[in-house]
């Protein structure tokens, strides 16, 4: 005898279903509420809201009344609703601000931006989802398109002809061109065409799609799941977007300057006395460090907030004599929770129930490094606060930054990640990890962040993510996660940090000299020539793989890494300054040519050349056995760093590169800010500062101007206004430079006494500087004030007292 289970659906074959996609149909009314626009249409609606002249939301709903919530990407005090007027006729629906107009289409809800000279900025021609919650829109692409940002992608910098997929996920190997998925997910798309930009930021978690490559004519942005929220972002230059959009997800929070120092890694130093001599090995070769990384095998059993007692017994005397060196620790803290009733952590989390659940109540556990492990709910500020106060552990012991990893999260499992159906609770409005996926590993950090600041004193905190999601930047630095010790994968870093830095996350790098595989000495150099000129500059390899400290292919590469790595440090105070413009603009340290020169055709998708905030031009070399390679120059006069050549720009050159040259190249007319060479970013030594004019000309037109930014480098006493910034600038006449600073802020007094200005290959030779007598070089470097000549090329040093009060030097040129 049989039951109804006889007749089970799936025992009767497949059905056929054909998958209805729904749009909202024409308008059948909008209205006005609370400086809201709520347009409603057949089948489902649109929901506006302007947050500026320049940037406005929209989000689709199906229910009768719209869900303004947002995800914590976005900040509350960007999203107060503007009011702008709208005009209705009998087809459209046109909203206008002071800088363009969104036209809404009575027919069928399909929108266009213009400008106000009537250009098309974008036009937005489908939206439509499935019974499913899928949704998806289709916009116009034009012949001319090219797209930028994304976050961490593969690939070329244009992403034109590309697809990708925003879900976090851990990728050991390999890391290929068509990989559409890695540990972050930034799902802001810049499109650029003609002279116009603009950006869209679709604001959903879970799993959404980017695709450039199917249509043709058109480009799609889609997600599986939760709402279809997009934010459109008006340009008409990238900048502008980058800007639009940091002010609206957040920038990046200025790191202390220890942080920008030179990083080393490795899975895993495996012991005190093995961190100790690496450390001691730094000092005695003097080569600048900064950090020492423990990774998993630090800790006693995989367990978080733990010290291994065998081969770490004595961690705090260990960070003392560290810190006597002037290195930090920064321990790796995974999500994973080691299910073990003996285990503190454990025990607070069960009891006090901080981990993921089932909707039923049980618990989610998943293999990670420790075993079976349970994982913190951050989503719910309870959990949030708790997993934060936990890091007293490691503040206590005089820790102060954290380096956050699997936190997409990881999972051993055949999803690599969390059951989608496991939920988090989101402090009342639950959703599931389908839905919440993305966000898991920014609310780690940013808890992470948080914990460390509340226990710190004062002192700015450090923490490094692998996973992340649009405005992790406020919380954290991100790397590229477990690349490869191929030359490709060096050169893959570029277009992909570049891009970072397009989507706001200002500070990121790759892993120097490669993760897994091994490097080789070429390799390792020409890398970490690249290396110390990205935003975030760590070395770090995988167990089993050759050893690439600086000192691990002999002397000769040793001495060429020294040398770059003491350069980063030279130039710290000016990288320092590109950082503090990260914070107050969005814009990114480094920067792809076509976000500073929009309009050179040459640029749109070269990414094997960078440039260090607007007017320095790196050029690495990531092919083996090479010692030449072309250069592309955009407009301006360039000159060579190391041999002080001038060329003019809007052309290509073939540049000498021998393993000891990385092509570096200073555009006319720039200051560059230089100090001492430190064996550690914070050393309490005295900061001469360094003020480099590259190209001066001793006639009319010449002008240049630059603006340093300084602080104590540690603490957030510079958001209470305890900071300065000098002024410096320089303007031709003929026969003279007229050179001069001033201090616009100076409620924080750097330790110097003198000032240095250096002309780096000017186009005249001096005579003499009113008011100085000449000296020579000895008597400058004793602390003389005067000037003296600087070798060849016309290149002389002024040395002057630092008066608060500023002052000007007059430059005479020698007659011809």
């Amino acid at each position: 005898m049989e039951s109804s289970e006889a007749i089970r659906p799936e025992k009767m074959g497949p059905l056929v279903m054909k998958e209805t996609w729904n749009t909202p149909g024409s308008l059948v009314s909008w209205e006005r509420s609370e400086n809201i626009y709520i347009v409603q249409g057949e089948r489902g609606g649109i929901v506006f809201v302007f947050l500026n002249d320049e940037i406005f939301r929209m989000k689709v709903f199906r229910d009768k009344v719209p869900d303004l919530t947002t995800t914590p990407a976005v900040l509350a005090e960007s999203c107060i609703p503007h009011l702008f007027p709208v005009e209705e006729n009998n087809d459209q629906l046109t909203f206008t601000t002071s800088a363009i107009k969104l036209i809404v289409e009575k027919t069928s809800l399909l929108l266009r931006v213009e400008n106000m000279d009537g250009e098309i900025v974008m036009q937005q021609n489908l939206t439509s989802w499935n019974p499913r919650g899928a949704s998806h829109a289709e916009y116009d692409m034009q012949p001319d398109s090219h797209f930028y940002g994304l976050g961490e992608k593969a690939s070329f910098l244009d992403k034109r002809g590309e697809r990708y997929t925003n879900w976090n996920t851990d990728v050991f190997a390999p890391h290929l061109p068509e990989i559409e998925a890695l540990y972050e997910s930034i799902p802001l798309l810049i499109h650029v065409h003609g002279e116009l930009s603009y950006g869209l930021f679709l604001d959903n978690t879970g799993r959404s799609d980017f695709d450039m490559r199917s249509h043709g004519v058109a480009f799609t942005i889609g997600c599986s799941t939760g709402a279809y929220d997009v934010y459109f972002i008006n340009g008409p230059e990238i900048k502008d977007v980058v800007k639009r959009y940091t002010s609206l997800t957040g920038r990046i929070a200025l790191p202390p300057k220890w942080a920008i120092g030179y990083h080393q890694s490795r899975y895993s130093y495996m012991n005190q006395q093995e961190v100790l001599q690496l450390a001691r090995t730094f000092r005695e070769k003097n080569i600048p460090c900064d950090v020492i990384y423990l990774d998993i095998h630090y800790m006693d059993e995989y367990r978080v907030f733990t010290f291994d007692p065998v081969n770490f017994p004595e961690p705090e005397k260990m960070i003392a004599e560290l810190g006597e060196l002037g290195v930090r620790i920064v321990p790796i803290v995974d999500p994973g929770v080691k299910k073990d009733p003996n285990y503190e952590i454990y025990k607070q989390g069960v009891l006090e129930k901080h981990f993921c659940r089932f909707l039923e109540g049980d618990i989610f556990f998943g293999e990670v490094w420790p075993g079976i492990s349970a994982f913190p709910d951050f989503s719910d500020v309870r959990t949030a606060e708790w997993w934060g106060d936990l890091h007293k552990y490691y503040t206590d012991l005089g820790i102060q930054g954290i380096w956050n990893d699997m936190n997409e999260p990881a999972v051993f499992n055949e999803s690599k990640t969390m059951d989608l159906d496991v939920m988090h609770f989101n402090n009342g409005r639950p959703v599931t990890h389908e839905e919440y996926h993305n966000l898991y590993g920014m609310m780690m950090s940013k808890a992470t962040y948080e914990g460390l600041a509340e226990h710190m004193g004062g002192e700015r905190p450090f923490v490094l993510t692998r996973a992340g999601y649009a405005g992790i930047q406020r919380y954290a630095a991100v790397w590229t996660g477990d690349n490869r010790s191929f030359w490709e994968h060096m050169a893959m870093a570029m277009p992909m940090v570049l891009n970072m830095g397009l989507s706001g996350l200002a500070f990121s790098g790759p892993d120097i000299g490669g993760f897994a595989h091994h490097t080789s000495a070429q390799l390792l150099v020409r890398w970490t020539q690249m290396g110390v000129f990205f935003p975030y500059c760590r070395n770090h390899s995988s167990i089993g793989t050759l050893r690439q400290e600086p000192w691990s292919f002999g002397e000769e590469v040793e001495a060429i890494l020294r040398e770059f790595i003491g350069l980063r440090y030279r130039w710290m105070p000016h990288i320092y300054n590109l950082f503090h413009e990260a914070e107050m603009t969005g814009l990114p340290v480094i920067r792809p040519l076509i976000l500073e020169y929009p309009r050179d055709p040459h640029v749109t998708n070269l990414c094997d050349q960078f440039l260090l905030g607007e007017n320095v031009l790196i050029a690495p070399v990531y092919r083996p056995d090479t010692d030449h390679r072309s250069v592309y120059l955009p407009e301006g006069l360039w000159i060579d760093y190391w041999d002080g050549e001038v060329t003019e720009g809007e052309r290509h050159i073939l540049a000498a590169a021998p393993l000891r040259i990385m092509p570096m190249y200073i555009k006319a007319g720039t200051f560059v800010a230089e100090g001492p060479l430190k064996q550690y970013a914070l050393e309490d030594t005295a900061e001469t500062m360094i003020f480099h004019l590259y190209g001066a000309r001793a006639r009319e037109g010449f002008l240049a101007s630059f603006s340093l930014y300084e602080d104590d480098g540690h603490s957030f006493s510079y958001k209470e206004g305890h900071y300065s910034e000098i002024s410096v600038h320089a303007e031709g006449e003929e026969g003279e430079l007229r050179l001069g600073w001033t201090y616009t802020v100076r409620e924080y007094a750097p330790r110097r006494e003198m000032l240095r200005f250096a002309l780096c290959y000017p186009e005249f030779t001096a005579s003499s500087v009113d008011g100085l007598a000449e000296i020579s070089l000895e008597q400058l470097e004793e602390g003389r004030t005067g000037w003296a000549r600087n070798g060849g090329n016309g290149a002389l040093l002024v040395q002057v007292n630092d008066d608060p009060d500023g002052g000007e030097l007059r430059i005479q040129a020698a007659k011809e």
